[in-house]
């Protein structure tokens, strides 16, 4: 099935459903940069696809706000609903998100999507076309064409939307944005950002079939994306980030974050051009290393035209001039890389924590932006950003202590217990009434356009493509097939 001819199944399936109004339905019809809900809306009722690992936190950080009734949950392994239904045991459970979406229609008014990358679009879409708010896990989709489709359909609905980079609400990644905005290094020409982080598989795809396990349904995970028989320990429960037909590679799991401020601290739109140093594409894995240039058109933050490059897999980054610190030894980067590939367990891969580094290392993860008066490094995360000015760090106490003041920041709080729910507890205000959303599908669908445009460009290693950001193409023919790609009927 076509993508185009599901996501029109999906809306013919959303309206044949007496849908009432639900408390957001009047988001329809606001100004389309500014959703609001009714204000006298009390409580929200929140449906969650996908309660596994990422998911399960998803869930915890949203129930976590005190006027939330999670009503129903809904995941294709039994093991992780379960789990979840004794958190929530009044809520209803499912394993299909379509037949729940259709049969809760008329008790939820938000739905949390924390599946997979390929079933991010498909659920939210089908949600988002019943006039349902929606907080969505990252990367925003799996295809450039679904993150268009998903900002279009957002704006035309006027509906509340916010992407799951719950860093972006932190202190740390406020005061870098700040500091930037203020001009503290100057026009920014250059950003590098890295990550050891290795969701690549270089190997070869694996033959054969295992049993399915009786607790999963194989079909329901595999959704929209092509049939293939399951293997043990290959795709579910957390490999499937470094597999093309599911995932994003490291660059769709912590780019996002480690993009997210750079990206928004400069106001930068999808790139002119994109280029990725990698081994030749195996049609199954993403790299395990990669390294992504960018050029991007300018801002009022920049200078003409802005270079930014990523490094991922491990051993990233690459020794560079840019990324030198004070007090480095020769040939020293960042002391805790990961070079254990994938003898690392998944709960290292996943987390989102970064290791104490030392006087002249960098940050086993983080960014570097390289301006016209110095340069700022911001590690990832929670630790404050540092301003490098002639290979001395400078003291910038006194800016930051303005910037508080300004904006009425308060102190950092280096807690991630207190401070993770905040970016879910502020999906829920705005869709209450009484907050706005910090990323909505408005911004993350252009962060998470250029991070993909970046995992395509691994197909055609050490190949500029360059981006038609106007007509949603590359100059480049051979490339569009995978803006989009058809959806299995299922």
């Amino acid at each position: 099935m076509k993508k185009r001819d599901f996501l029109k199944k999906s809306a013919i399936l959303a309206s044949s459903t007496a849908v009432m109004p639900s408390i957001l339905l009047a988001c329809k019809t606001e100004a389309k940069n500014n959703p609001k809900p009714p204000t006298n809306t009390k409580r929200l009722r929140t449906a969650h696809i996908g309660v596994g690992n990422m998911g399960a936190e998803d869930l915890r950080d949203i129930a976590s706000h005190q006027k939330v009734d999670v009503m129903a949950l809904c995941d294709v392994d039994a093991n992780n609903l379960a789990a979840a239904k004794k958190l929530h045991p009044k809520a209803n459970t499912y394993t299909d998100y379509r037949v729940m979406l259709n049969e809760m229609a008329l008790e939820i008014d938000a739905v949390i999507v924390s599946t997979p990358d390929h079933t991010h679009a498909p659920a939210s879409l089908m949600a988002m076309n019943m006039d349902k708010a929606v907080y969505c896990q990252k990367p925003l989709t799996h295809y450039v064409s679904e993150a268009r489709e998903m900002k279009k359909i957002a704006e035309e609905r006027g509906l509340v939307t916010q992407m799951g980079i719950q860093v972006h609400s932190f202190y740390d990644y406020k005061l870098a944005t700040l500091l930037i905005q203020s001009g503290i290094i100057g026009k920014v020409h250059t950003v590098r950002a890295w990550s050891p982080k290795n969701w690549g598989y270089d190997g070869a795809e694996p033959v054969g079939q295992d049993p399915v396990p009786e607790t999963l349904d194989w079909n329901l995970w595999l959704g929209t994306s092509s049939e293939r028989p399951y293997k043990e320990n290959v795709y579910h429960p957390g490999n499937w980030r470094k597999l093309m037909d599911y995932g994003c590679g490291t660059l769709g799991d912590m780019g996002v974050h480690i993009f997210d401020t750079p990206y928004n601290a400069l106001a930068l739109d999808v790139p002119m051009t994109i280029k990725n140093e990698c081994r030749a594409p195996n049609g199954f894995g993403y790299p395990e290393n990669n390294v992504v240039t960018y050029e991007f058109p300018g801002t009022a933050y920049t200078a003409d035209t802005l270079k930014w490059v990523w490094y991922d897999g491990p051993g990233a980054p690459q020794l560079h001039e840019d990324l030198r610190l004070p007090g480095a030894m020769e040939n020293s980067g960042t002391k805790n890389q990961d070079d254990t590939g994938d003898k690392d367990d998944l709960k290292d891969k996943i987390s989102l924590e970064t290791k104490q580094t030392e006087q002249g290392q960098l940050p086993e993860q983080g960014a570097m932006f390289i301006g016209e008066k110095g340069r700022l490094l911001l590690p990832h995360f929670m630790e404050l950003p540092k301003k490098i000015v002639n290979g001395e760090y400078v003291d910038i106490s006194a800016e930051i202590a303005e910037i508080e003041k300004i904006h009425n920041m308060g102190k950092p709080i280096r807690n991630y217990a207190s401070e993770g729910p905040k970016h879910y507890h502020q999906f829920v205000d705005a869709c209450l009434g009484t907050d706005e959303c910090t990323a909505p599908f408005s911004y993350a669908s252009r962060l998470t356009e250029t991070i993909l445009l970046g995992v395509i460009a691994g197909r055609f290693p050490n190949e500029t493509l360059h981006w038609d950001s106007a007509n949603a193409k590359f100059a480049e023919a051979e490339a569009n097939q995978y803006l989009g790609g058809d959806y299995r009927t299922f």
